[in-house]
């Protein structure tokens, strides 16, 4: 018999209503603590009838068993976090800001009053309620709409945004993060108000109406922050880079937009192992057949993003690249996780105009590997490095050389090429969204190559 091992995590007690969908309320905050490393229990005020495309029908629990829900939970626990949404209506809402007085923890308040289909969420002579609820607050976190219909200022920019934060300021909540997802622009402004000031955190909007769940997953994400002992500032960061991935990988589902996907950044971690392994295959099939015809003067490098991959340090890639030996070609040290810059950079952006790719190689470039390229049944693009702007903040111009490319080409490129520059070696780089098409591609031009 083996001995338990049993894990302590922290609680997280979301009251909020249930949405049958499985994108919003409280099966999205379960999601979202579970994936942010908390323990979720949860109160439920009001059972939905809801999908992707709208609200059907609500029905409230009474106030009496939202409170024994409360009390059940407390009486056995500990929670470290107090998280609301749904409240649906006015003793609700006060019932709630009684127990967010008594419990002495911190209090994420999501002031539902509008769905994102823009059906009505709460009883209209719940919202003077709030003030209590708010006053008892560690943050709430309003969306523009909501930001309005509580403090009569309409948000549309980061200005107002700070207006109507101050504003809610006054009902006694500690800080206040005005969401501007609901306002338009290329960019996500979230602006954080503080009686010490405001932090803004932005993100590129991501191309997509499949946004529901989004502020319940974002208020889930920063309550678990802080109960996992956070700053404020920093669980905020943290949520709303979680939240901007969970848009971007959204799941598909239903006849609607579709919704967020809740555990988009767990999956990234979960897919790192085959994604090095991978990588590792290819290395291993490039070492055996010795493309060394291919390898750079600078060294090869084969880079794997995850499926979710939005950083330098989510692709695995050989230490010390790859190079050429007088018995063939070897890696320099192993297959990790963040040891390429330039060509994961290259891959990154291109993933920004098709999320499909996961591999790229650099390879040489010379009038034999050119006159291969016809091997290639895929768009060949050619890139001139002598046009590339000064490097961005990371030291890199690969950024531009894939948006270059795209922008020169109809569809996803399978090889982007330069002649170099002075002081730049010629490269070939190609793009793959499977291992085993990024083998087949370098095998061609290894073959091929006059």
């Amino acid at each position: 018999m083996r001995d338990p091992a049993p894990e302590t995590r922290p609680v997280v007690l979301t009251v909020a209503g249930s949405d049958s969908g499985g994108g919003a309320g409280i099966q999205a905050d379960l999601k979202t603590i579970e994936a942010c490393g908390g323990f979720g229990t949860s109160a439920v005020t009001a059972i939905t009838a809801q999908h992707t495309r709208g609200v059907e029908s609500t029905h409230v629990v009474p106030v009496t068993e939202v409170t024994a829900q409360i009390d059940a939970v407390c009486e056995d626990v500990d929670v470290d976090v107090l998280k609301t949404g749904m409240l649906a209506t006015e003793p609700i809402v006060e019932r709630v800001a009684e127990h967010a007085a008594d419990l002495d923890v911190p209090a994420v308040v999501d002031p539902v009053l509008v769905a994102a289909s823009g059906d009505r969420l709460l009883d209209p002579g719940a919202e003077t309620a709030y003030e209590d609820l708010l006053a008892a607050a560690t943050l709430a976190t309003p969306n523009a709409d909501e930001a309005e219909v509580l403090t009569g200022v309409e948000v549309t920019d980061v200005e107002r945004a700070v207006t109507a934060g101050q504003a809610l300021l006054d009902t006694g909540v500690d800080a206040v993060l005005v969401k501007g997802g609901h306002v338009p622009g290329d960019v996500v402004r979230d602006v954080l108000v503080t009686p010490d000031g405001t932090e803004t955190f932005t993100h590129p909007r991501v191309d997509t109406d499949a946004t529901h769940g989004s502020g319940c997953t974002l208020a889930s994400a920063i309550a678990t922050r802080l109960a996992r002992g956070d700053p404020l500032t920093e669980a905020v960061s943290a949520g709303t880079d979680l939240l901007e991935r969970a848009v971007r990988y959204h799941h598909d589902v239903g006849k609607g937009p579709g919704t967020v996907h809740h555990l988009a950044a767990l999956r990234e971690r979960a897919a790192r192992t085959p994604t090095r392994e991978a990588v590792e295959e290819v290395v291993h099939e490039f070492v055996s057949a010795d493309v060394g015809r291919v390898v750079p003067e600078v060294g090869m490098n084969v880079v794997g993003a995850t499926p979710y991959a939005e950083t330098p340090g989510e692709t695995a890639a050989v230490e010390g690249r790859i190079s050429r030996t007088p018995s063939g070609i070897a890696p320099n040290r192993g297959v990790r996780f963040g040891a390429s810059s330039h060509v994961a950079r290259l891959l990154l952006t291109a993933r920004e105009h098709d999320p499909a790719l996961r591999f790229a190689v650099n390879c040489r470039f010379d009038e034999g590997i050119e006159a291969a390229f016809t091997a290639i049944d895929a768009p060949v693009v050619e890139v001139d490095r002598r046009e590339e702007p000064a490097p961005d903040e990371e030291g890199s111009t690969m950024g531009w050389v894939a948006r270059r490319a795209f922008d020169r080409v109809s569809g996803t490129p399978a090889v982007v090429y330069d002649r170099g520059d002075v002081g730049k070696e010629a490269i070939t780089r190609v793009l793959a969204p499977d291992a085993e098409t990024a083998v087949s591609r370098v095998h061609t031009l290894a073959d091929r190559a006059e």
